[in-house]
């Protein structure tokens, strides 16, 4: 069983911060990529950031230059910093991750997802 359990959500102003970790846990032997992803109120869900094992990064065109991705290999931890938050990066954002587990079984899980709200 693996968890992938997010944090760092919240309201904030245009222009703003906020810091997202995503923590997994469980019967873990490796993770790959991991990313966040996020759905805005009647949009489909979209990439964002990922990251590999070896801190290879890859973002969307729309957040380049603000968001950045990090990632504690000993902590099973990813990290998204949103700097110059936007109205319209207003979304629940959802972390996944590659992991292979003790059975060398391989499989994508989903964190349940936090809300970003970025005021005017």
């Amino acid at each position: 069983q693996v968890q992938l359990v997010e944090s760092g959500g919240g309201l904030v102003q245009a222009g703003g911060s906020l810091r997202l970790s995503c923590a997994a846990s469980g019967t873990i032997l490796s993770i790959t990529r991991m990313g966040w992803y996020r759905q805005a109120p009647g949009k489909q869900r979209e990439l964002v950031a990922t990251i590999t094992s070896g801190g290879n990064t890859d973002y969307a065109d729309s957040v380049k230059g603000r968001f950045t991705i990090s990632r504690d290999n000993a902590k099973s931890t990813v990290y998204l910093q949103m700097n110059t938050l936007r109205p319209e990066d207003t979304a629940v954002y959802y972390c996944n991750a590659g992991v292979t587990n003790y059975h060398l079984l391989r499989d994508v899980y989903w964190g349940q997802g936090t809300q970003v709200t970025v005021s005017s």
